[in-house]
């Protein structure tokens, strides 16, 4: 699974499109940990836009926390933005919402991350 990948100032945002599963869960997390060790190399953090992602499953939730814990490991943080509602009522349900930072729009997590990172957003 690739993840397209925009940088703004030292933010990663990454699209994540279609359905996270146990056929894709693998491949997501290999890609994603790619980009979160090239965030917490440069200092900064990968948003998460799945404001694309149209269904997540147990292995799809799964996949959020183990990379999520290997972004802690690695002084990396990940935030999530944009969720469609069904992705956020399983966020919700699945108390997810209490281990990622999670924003209404991509600009906000964005400027959690970094002013640095809002502003370059904001000149795209």
């Amino acid at each position: 699974m690739a993840l397209p990948a925009r940088r703004y100032a030292n933010a990663l945002v990454i699209g994540v499109t279609g359905r996270l599963d146990q056929d894709n869960c693998d491949a997501f997390r290999a890609d994603l940990m790619a980009h979160v060790e090239t965030a917490a190399h440069d200092g900064g953090a990968v948003i998460l836009d799945l404001s694309a992602l149209e269904y997540v499953s147990s292995a799809g939730l799964r996949c959020f926390m183990l990379a999520s814990r290997q972004a802690k490991a690695q002084h990396g943080r990940i935030f999530v933005a944009a969720l469609q509602a069904m992705v956020a009522e399983i966020f919700e349900i699945s108390h997810f919402n209490m281990v990622f930072q999670v924003f209404p729009t991509v600009r906000e997590a964005l400027a959690a991350a970094s002013n640095e990172a809002a502003a370059a957003f904001d000149k795209a």
